[in-house]
C-alpha cells in the first residue's frame, strides 16, 4: 500500500475535471472532445457522486446557476444541439440522472445492460418484474409509431392526464437506464414549445449491440471502473456501487483484476488510486 498527498489529488482533478485556467470547454467541438477523453460524464454536477460534468468543466467548480442567463449555460444548447448528430450519448443512464457517454464507451455500458439486443426485448424484462407497466406501455408505443416527442408520447400513451405525469417520467427514466429509449432531438411543442424526442436504443445506434458482443461482462467492468477511477483519480468501493450500482463483490473483483494490471494501487486509508497520479507526479 502507497500514501498520496492531498495537494496532489486536487491537482489531478484540477486536469481532469478541466479547472485549471484555460482549460474550460468553449464550444461544442471541445465539448465532444472532452466526452471521449474521459469515456462518460454527468452533464450537471450531481451531489454526492465525485464525477466529471460538462457543466463544471465549462462553467467551473460552482453550484448549477438557477438564472437563465448564465454564461455556463451554454452547455444546454450544446446538447440541444447535438442531440441528433449521433456524436455521444445522452440520457438518464448513471443513478437516472442525465449522462454523457462516448461511442467508444457505450458498449461497454451495453455489454453490461439487459438488452438482449432485440427492440422487443423490453417485453420480457416486463415479464420478469425487472420494469413497470408503464414502462413497457411507453416502449410499445415507439416499437409501433416510430420516435415521438414527449406531449404525442404520453398522448398515445394514454398518459396525458396531471396524475400521470410523475408515473409517465419514473418510465422514461427506466427505459433510459436500461439502454431501451434514449432522446434524440427536441420538438417545438408543448406550452413551453420544447420538448425531448424519444426512439428506441437500438434503432438509433443499431451499431452498439454489435461493438458489444465481443465485450465479456468482467472487462466492459474494468474498462468503466478504468474511466471513472481515471477520471476522478481515488475512489473507495462505495463510490463505485453509488454511480453503477453493482454488487460489492463484483466492485472488488473488478478492483483486484486492476491491481493485477498495474492500472491501481491501494491506498494505505483502503482508497484505490489510479496509477496516473503516480506517472505524473513520480
Amino acid at each position: 500500500m502507497v500514501d498520496l498527498d492531498t495537494d496532489i489529488l486536487h491537482c489531478y482533478r484540477a486536469q481532469t475535471y478541466r479547472l485549471l485556467p484555460g482549460a474550460a470547454l468553449s464550444n461544442k467541438e471541445d465539448a465532444i472532445a472532452y466526452v471521449e477523453e474521459r469515456g462518460f460524464m454527468f452533464f450537471w454536477p450531481i451531489r454526492g457522486v465525485d464525477m466529471p460534468s460538462l457543466w463544471t468543466a465549462t462553467a467551473g467548480d460552482r453550484p448549477v446557476a438557477a438564472e437563465h442567463d448564465d454564461p455556463g449555460h451554454v452547455t444546454w444548447g450544446w446538447k440541444d444541439d447535438l442531440l441528433d448528430k449521433r456524436c455521444w450519448y445522452y440520457g438518464k443512464l448513471l443513478r437516472g440522472k442525465a449522462t454523457l457517454v462516448s461511442l467508444a464507451t457505450l458498449p461497454y455500458f451495453y455489454a453490461l445492460s439487459p438488452r438482449l439486443a432485440e427492440l422487443d426485448d423490453y417485453r420480457m424484462a416486463y415479464e420478469e418484474g425487472k420494469l413497470t407497466r408503464e414502462a413497457r406501455v411507453l416502449a410499445d408505443v415507439l416499437l409501433k409509431h416510430g420516435a415521438q416527442h414527449t406531449i404525442e408520447l404520453r398522448r398515445l400513451a394514454y398518459m396525458s392526464s396531471t396524475t400521470s405525469k410523475a408515473r409517465f417520467l419514473r418510465a422514461l427514466t427506466e427505459l433510459q437506464r436500461g439502454l431501451w429509449v434514449l432522446p434524440i432531438g427536441i420538438a417545438r411543442a408543448g406550452s413551453w414549445r420544447y420538448a425531448f424526442t424519444y426512439e428506441l436504443f437500438d434503432r438509433w445506434f443499431p451499431e452498439t449491440y454489435q461493438r458489444a458482443r465481443g465485450i465479456r461482462t468482467h472487462a466492459a467492468r474494468s474498462q468503466l471502473l478504468r474511466l471513472q477511477i481515471d477520471s476522478v483519480g481515488t475512489l473507495m468501493v462505495k463510490d463505485v456501487r453509488k454511480l453503477f450500482g453493482w454488487r460489492e463483490e463484483e466492485i472488488k473483483e473488478t478492483l483486484s483484476q486492476l491491481e493485477d494490471s498495474k492500472d491501481i494501487l491501494q491506498l494505505e486509508d483502503g482508497r484505490w488510486a489510479t496509477a496516473k497520479l503516480f506517472q505524473k507526479n513520480g
